[in-house]
């Protein structure tokens, strides 16, 4: 293989785009070229796809051209005919959306330079017709996703049509792992090198804190990193030649200079001094409007459908003459319709859309020349990734305009601007062995030609997610999948699996056509489409929303008002209607928490705060804000814990600062409330947002600790309440865990392939949690030790309650400074606290009108700003 020569043209071929090879990508190349596998992280448009991509092309060119001087006519010098090769290079990517973008990149050198590879998708949105052909003869370079991919390996003959298969390359690495869908890529990884111990596996990333473990992962056991780190600032001359290459595993490939972020903040015309989460943000149209009008195209991020169905509502009512130039993307639209936003933007023939994470990832617009977050990211990670939609090519700067929804998120803004210039971002947590997915996987292989047990383990061991799976984890998922444990021998529904000459084989036709219909682990409440009575769908609604819903019954969607007709066969039928009176629909996991980086952030912003420091135009915009929390109250250092004690008419409010994100406060709160009770019986009412959670009783919670700030017996009471020891066992008694465990149970039953969702007979949401409410009792009952059960109780405290960061928390607020304060009223930390808990009260009053009260009568407590 003629190595040096087909580097040259691929150079040349930078250099007619008006390009360079950065050094991270020569590097990359030559990697695989050695035969290595490795993980590439760089920014969002710096390159990395063609440092991955361009790899295998270099190698097969290289041969063509060895094949080609070898056979060709001396007499005339005909070159041999042109051979299509087999699959050569699978492409894993989280999003079947980017399929099209992946394709249309990866296609581009090999049209100029001559290389007859097909390149096609396999995606839940591949044609019919398409499938079929590739059922006959996979392209030389497939995109897929980890659901169809796993579709894939229960063809029984998949060994074979994986015989040519050279390497793998996972696309946003960072959106799979930690996750039961990165956990499905590892098995498949691991089912590909045991047909192909030479594959080399490539991953793609960009905002990911904990490479090496990501690296580990993307790999399993066994592979080890290499240190073959090239830093942006090397020349070429510096890329490790091929033979230095070989004696080195793998490769941890570090991309081009880190794109200069610019994260910019709408201030907003008014700054509450007592805000409150729950605005839109819609103060600042005006100012996002004049943001979008400074470029050609924009997009505007928001962090829910439901906000970004109204936000492109507003903008529409605000500049009618937009009509037609400006659009809404998120995943419940009809595909038709999201294809054709992309397309239009990517054409230049939309000035705006406004999205949801729908086009965070990979899809390629060039140029969007400006992008806007809605309220806070939450993330730094998220931030950055949606920042990366403009300037993303190399070397141009990525901006973000960012319009906070409240005034406290103008702290966020700055803080995440910190963690940015630090490159501090998120780490993607690790996932280990749930037994739903690999139950899964055993019928996804055998399916695919079968298996012998002792092989299958030796090989899911190879995964990090099962490095440590036990024998007897192994057998009982077996015996689950052939028999359905002892509960469910009697049904044959749940033999699955059988024995024949020491291969498990699929038992029967049924149970494989039921079993390609439930392959993945994305489960989701059961959803209806949406459909005008005359004319096409627009997308899909979660059941519970229409539910409430009752004939006449105007709601906004797709951007549009709709008046709900009836519904059925599955679909909510609709007509266009007219008015203003509306409801939005809400859809499930909206609810985004403030990370653990972006949380200590904002408190090292506060901490200099409380220092006297308000650098950066956010904090000066919330200097009258923290003013006043500092006068009532204290604004709490970096490793202080603030608790503030305030009476009013409602009873004995304690509201509690750790700064840990909404979903570790949940835990916190419920743990704090039930240690406390064991004190004395009380009873508390809870309250949490990002920043803390509020405990309310009629009674006082401590009557006999004293009042003064700094109590030290207080203190110590707080410190024993929030003490690491015992916590799992404690958060759990102190919450119905067994409701929570039957709720997370419905999608360990839905991967475990013991209900189906949409098989028919499932015809809705509340049937689809009967039975999976009727299996947990039974293994409640009749199989206490069904791995399973134990699985959803850890799954509720680690995804629900997020016990890692828990815990992380729990040791650093008890052993650092718990300070006590008492104010003389709710401060502004505290309001946001007061309207949450507020949302559930029944009023005759408008939320907005209850909470404009509680407003202006602490506005004249606190005085002239």
């Amino acid at each position: 293989m003629t190595l040096d020569p087909t580097l040259d043209r691929i150079r040349r071929w930078f250099a007619a785009r008006g390009w360079q090879p950065f050094p991270f990508q020569e590097a990359a190349w030559r990697a695989y070229l050695a035969g290595r596998s490795g993980l590439v992280h760089a920014a969002t448009g710096t390159g990395k796809t063609y440092a991955v991509w361009l790899g295998p092309v270099i190698e097969a060119l290289a041969e063509e051209g060895g094949r080609q001087a070898a056979g060709s006519d001396v007499a005339d010098h005909r070159p041999l005919p042109i051979v299509r090769p087999p699959l050569r290079v699978l492409w894993v990517t989280p999003l079947r959306a980017l399929a099209a973008d992946t394709a249309a990149a990866l296609q581009a050198p090999l049209d100029d330079l001559g290389l007859p590879w097909a390149v096609e998708a396999r995606t839940g949105d591949t044609p019919p017709s398409v499938r079929r052909r590739q059922r006959e003869r996979l392209p030389a370079a497939l995109i897929t996703t980890p659901e169809s991919l796993s579709l894939l390996l229960s063809w029984p003959d998949a060994a074979a049509r994986f015989a040519g298969l050279r390497a793998v390359i996972v696309d946003e690495w960072h959106e799979l792992m930690g996750s039961k869908r990165g956990v499905q890529t590892e098995l498949a990884l691991a089912r590909l090198r045991r047909w192909r111990p030479a594959l080399r596996t490539w991953g793609l990333s960009a905002t990911l804190g904990n490479l090496d473990e990501a690296l580990a992962i993307l790999l399993g056991n066994g592979a080890q990193h290499a240190a073959c780190s090239v830093q942006p600032s090397e020349p070429s001359d510096h890329i490790p030649a091929t033979s230095e290459l070989r004696t080195q595993n793998v490769a941890l490939i570090q991309g081009a200079a880190d794109k200069d972020i610019l994260i910019e903040s709408l201030t907003p015309p008014v700054i509450e001094r007592f805000p409150w989460a729950g605005h839109l943000g819609l103060s600042l149209l005006p100012q996002v409007i004049a943001t979008i009008e400074e470029g050609r195209n924009a997009l505007v991020f928001t962090n829910t459908r439901a906000q970004a169905e109204l936000w492109y509502q507003a903008l529409l009512d605000a500049r009618p003459d937009w009509a037609g130039a400006i659009a809404l993307h998120h995943g419940s639209l009809d595909r038709a319709t999201r294809d054709w936003v992309e397309a239009a933007l990517r054409a230049g023939r939309l000035r705006c859309v406004v999205c949801t994470s729908s086009l965070d990832l990979g899809v390629d617009f060039q140029p969007v020349e400006r992008v806007v977050q809605i309220g806070s990211p939450k993330g730094i990670g998220r931030l950055v990734q949606r920042a990366g939609r403009s300037g993303h090519r190399p070397g141009a700067p990525s901006r973000v305009v960012c319009a906070p929804t409240h005034a406290f998120e103008l702290v966020e803004i700055a803080a995440a601007r910190d963690a940015v210039a630090r490159g501090q971002f998120e780490a993607r947590p690790t996932l280990d062995a749930p037994l739903d997915v690999l139950v899964q996987h055993l019928v996804t292989v055998a399916l695919g030609g079968g298996f012998r047990a002792d092989e299958l383990l030796a090989e899911v061991r190879t995964t990090r997610a099962y490095r440590d799976l036990s024998d007897a984890a192994w057998a009982w998922a077996l015996e689950f999948a052939a028999r359905g444990g002892p509960a469910l021998r009697a049904d044959p529904e749940y033999a699955r699996i059988v024995e024949r000459d020491g291969v498990w084989m699929v038992a029967s036709p049924a149970i494989a056509r039921r079993h390609r219909m439930a392959i993945g682990t994305i489960t989701s409440d059961a959803t209806l489409r949406v459909q005008y009575l005359r004319g096409p769908e627009l997308g899909t609604v979660e059941e519970a929303f229409v539910a409430r819903l009752k004939p006449g019954d105007r709601f906004l969607f797709a951007g549009k008002v709709l008046e709900f007709v009836r519904l059925r066969d599955m679909t909510a039928w609709v007509r266009r209607a007219d008015g203003r009176e509306r409801v939005v629909p809400r859809w499930q996991g909206s609810r985004m928490p403030l990370s653990s980086e972006l949380a200590g952030a904002v408190r090292a912003r506060l901490a200099e705060a409380r220092n006297g420091d308000f650098r950066g135009a956010e904090m000066q915009a919330v200097v009258p804000l923290l003013r006043v929390q500092a006068r009532w109250s204290q604004i709490p250092s970096a490793e202080e814990l603030l608790v503030e004690r305030v009476r009013t008419r409602e009873g004995f409010h304690l509201f509690v600062y750790p700064f840990e994100g909404r979903l570790a406060h949940e835990g916190l709160a419920a743990l704090v409330a039930w240690r406390l009770s064991r004190l004395r019986p009380i009873s508390f009412t809870i309250a949490v947002n990002d920043y803390g959670f509020e405990l309310l009783s009629p009674d006082d919670p401590l009557p006999d600790a004293g009042q003064a700030p700094g109590d030290e017996r207080l203190v110590s009471l707080f410190r024993s309440a929030l003490a690491p020891d015992h916590a799992a066992e404690d958060i759990l008694a102190s919450l119905n865990a067994t409701e929570m465990a039957r709720r997370q149970f419905r999608e360990i039953a839905r991967v475990a392939g013991l209900v189906i969702q949409g098989f028919p007979g499932e015809k809705s949401a509340r049937q689809l949690q009967a039975s999976s409410g009727l299996l947990y009792d039974v293994f409640s009952q009749y199989d206490p030790g069904n791995l399973l059960l134990a699985q959803a109780r850890r799954e509720v405290l680690e995804r629900q309650l997020e016990r890692t960061r828990l815990v992380r928390a729990l040791a650093r607020l008890s052993a650092g400074p718990i300070i006590i304060a008492t104010p003389p009223r709710p401060t502004p930390l505290a309001f946001p606290l007061l309207v949450d808990r507020m949302r559930e009260a029944v009023s005759s009053e408008t939320l907005a009108d209850r909470v404009r009260k509680m407003q202006l009568a602490l506005e004249k407590a606190a005085g002239a700003r």
